[in-house]
């Protein structure tokens, strides 16, 4: 479908046009029309479905027509401050030709930051994006204007009550209008959020959209090495993939401090993104990513949901992810809208266990890519057994194809790129927006192809 097959507003269709959107995406044609009609609905959709899309367009196009003011008119609750900036980014977009107004309001400001909030709070606001924490802060201050509140989304709604946040959750909601339109949208759907769903919606329609998979276009492909082999290992694999967007996920801050300094001792453009980090640092760090003018970023499960940024061409899974649903996560920031993408993880000997756990989820084994072999015996992928501890072959099922499972040589066919749905028209410049100030220029330039490693480079 197309976006004007839904009989969107003109103002919004221009926005939409102006952000990059083409055709919807699966869960923007079946959630779109239900918040359309007025009904609550509860959605399961991985992130890069445009999920967020999925229920901006929708509630900007009925607060065209029905906003209230000096009101809160539509408020947005997610798990972290990272996701409440993109979407506000995302919305200012969509949002640029119309006359609705939009802010984001989290932790970790300064106190202008705050007094901003407050002020658009007090005053009213169309669409609020707020993290549960800074909502409760303000609203314990008894000024903020919800009477009027006609619409309810809980983005992320499985990872807010995995983080604790289902107290806080309620007691947001114990201030809203028992009458307004309810929306919540998860990746997964246990029973706690089954249990949430009863307590806040109201006759919901139900959507479920490519539940716990990571999209088929994602190239799969695991290293299995000794611990001491990761980092020569992705200096290698950096070196021959040569690509311009590659985001590197470490389980703890400890291991992205580390990475980070190796890789710059071995002169690579890369920055770190983890909690250590102060707000203003992380934004700058995320805009420069997204831009295309860093190429390699480190980070932890910070960034592994919620954040919209497209083209990422490479996902590396420095250690192996906790669980299934954040490996899902972690490698579904690669292969977003209409682009392909490749996803390695590195897999040591004690993380064998673990992976193997996340392939029985996933329901397929993940292809073992072949290590060259200058960096010596690897171990074998023997899971759930016991090992000697010897240098095993080198060649685990490996087949045919060399590192990146394309072309031989090491690293993925390059891929042009494209912008299509999940795109947020690239304003980074402000994180929060009250009432539009002018769209940042979106860079809407042609991508480069993806540089090819060299015949017979580090490659055995």
């Amino acid at each position: 479908m197309t976006f004007k097959e839904f009989g969107l507003d003109a103002s919004l269709l221009e926005g939409i046009e102006a952000s990059g959107y083409e055709n919807a995406t699966p869960v923007q044609e079946q959630v779109i029309p239900i918040i359309l009609s007025g009904k609550d609905i509860i959605a399961s959709a991985q992130t890069g479905t445009g999920k967020t899309a999925a229920f901006l367009l929708p509630i900007v196009n009925k607060l065209i027509a029905s906003r209230r003011d000096d009101q809160v008119n539509a408020l947005v609750i997610v798990p972290t401050r990272e996701l409440a900036i993109q979407i506000a980014q995302n919305l200012e977009g969509l949002s640029y030709f119309t006359n609705i107004s939009s802010i984001a309001v989290y932790g970790g400001g300064d106190g202008s930051n705050f007094s901003t909030e407050k002020q658009a709070l007090s005053r009213g606001a169309d669409v609020v994006i707020c993290t549960p924490g800074r909502m409760i802060a303000h609203l314990n201050m008894g000024y903020v204007q919800l009477k009027g509140l006609q619409y309810l989304v809980l983005d992320e709604a499985d990872r807010m009550l995995d983080m604790g946040f289902y107290d806080d959750i309620m007691k947001i909601i114990s201030f809203l209008p028992p009458v307004r339109q309810n929306l919540l949208f998860s990746a997964t759907m246990p029973v706690k959020i089954r249990e949430l769903a009863r307590k806040i919606l109201h006759d919901p329609a139900e959507v479920n959209i490519a539940i716990s998979k990571p999209p088929a276009k994602i190239v799969q492909e695991a290293f299995v090495v000794y611990e001491t082999q990761k980092i020569p290992l992705i200096k290698w694999l950096l070196k021959s993939t040569n690509l311009k967007s590659t985001l590197i996920f470490c389980s703890k801050k400890h291991n992205v401090k580390q990475l980070t300094s190796e890789l710059r001792r071995a002169r690579f453009n890369v920055k770190e993104i983890h909690s250590d980090l102060d707000q203003s640092s992380r934004e700058d760090v995320l805009l420069e990513f997204k831009s295309r003018r860093l190429p390699i970023l480190v980070a932890t499960d910070i960034l592994s949901r919620g954040i919209d940024i497209d083209n990422i061409e490479m996902v590396i899974n420095y250690d192996v992810p906790n669980d299934g649903e954040d490996y899902i996560h972690r490698i579904g920031r690669t292969a977003r809208a209409e682009t392909d993408g490749v996803a390695f993880t590195f897999v040591s000997e004690k993380e064998q266990n673990k992976f193997k756990t996340i392939e029985d989820l996933l329901g397929d084994p993940v292809r073992k890519a072949v290590v060259p072999e200058e960096f010596g015996a690897t171990p074998e992928y023997t899971p759930r057994s016991k090992r000697s501890g010897g240098g095993g072959g080198r060649n685990r099922g490996g087949g045919g194809r060399g590192q990146g499972g394309h072309n031989g040589q090491g690293g993925p066919n390059g891929r042009g790129a494209q912008n299509s749905q999940g795109g947020h028209g690239g304003h980074g410049g402000g994180n929060r927006r009250f009432h539009h100030n002018g769209p940042k220029k979106k860079d809407g330039s042609p991508q480069a192809q993806q540089s090819q490693p060299k015949p017979n480079e580090n490659n055995s």
